[in-house]
């Protein structure tokens, strides 16, 4: 008896990497995802000596292409960072040359996997732990928090996302994480959370980082995370929340 048709094998899932949190002296790093992972959230880090490179994104789009495109993201920055960051013999790094290189190298790799335009905001960054300096990219990605003896300090976008425009300029820009401070990274989910006409918003994120005890980066995390959701009258519609916090020593 002849065989009947046979189904269509499925299609394998290209999903990042795992990555692991580095470790760095004198700094602690976390990041810490809630809920059923429906779109492209993706955080990656990085130990490349002395440095840290860490990066948050949100590729547009439906779960399985938003992760395909996630995925060769993560294979592109792998390859490219070690060698844009490596000391070239007595000349140190221009790590704002370096990351700005970088970012055209991620732009139109997110062009050319989706094929199309494809919003992909991100944050870029590069903490030097001999220095405490943070080298940024904010490519149309929710502002970076550092909460300091000072207060709070806004690190804005001032470019526009990947996957927009082939030739799109990108500029570093660089703050100082002072001992005791904390860098605070939420993926537009968090911003997102409650209803349409009353989100939790960038104000409800920094009111949540200026009442957080800052004891440990994973805390922090959950203590924002925790937060938004609290916020929601009703319970968040599903939707990826990720956010990653870097404490420096005091």
């Amino acid at each position: 008896m002849p065989a009947g048709p046979q189904p269509a094998p499925a299609t394998l899932e290209r999903v990042p990497a795992p990555s692991a949190v580095a470790v760095l002296p004198g700094a602690d790093l976390a990041a810490v995802y809630r809920h059923a992972r429906l779109g492209g959230d993706f955080y990656e880090f990085l130990g490349i000596g002395g440095r840290l490179l860490m990066l948050l994104l949100d590729v547009a789009g439906q779960r399985q292409p938003a992760m395909g495109i996630a995925a060769v993201l993560q294979d592109a920055v792998r390859r490219h960072a070690p060698e844009s960051f490596a000391q070239r013999g007595a000349t140190e790094v221009n790590e704002n040359e370096a990351l700005s290189e970088l970012a055209l190298i991620m732009n139109r790799t997110v062009l050319s996997e989706a094929g199309r335009v494809c919003l992909c905001p991100a944050f870029l960054g590069c903490y030097n732990r001999d220095l405490g300096t943070l080298a940024y990219i904010n490519a149309g990605h929710p502002p970076g928090l550092v909460r300091d003896s000072a207060g709070l300090t806004q690190l804005p976008a001032s470019g526009l996302p990947f996957g927009l425009f082939s030739h799109a300029p990108y500029e570093a820009h660089i703050c100082v994480l002072v001992r005791g401070s904390a860098l605070l990274l939420v993926s537009r989910g968090v911003i997102e959370a409650g209803a349409k006409k009353r989100q939790f918003g960038v104000d409800g994120v920094q009111r949540a980082l200026l009442a957080a005890q800052l004891s440990t980066a994973k805390q922090l995390c959950e203590d924002v995370l925790a937060a938004a959701e609290k916020f929601s009258a009703r319970p968040i519609r599903p939707n990826d929340r990720t956010a990653v916090a870097l404490l420096r020593a005091s």
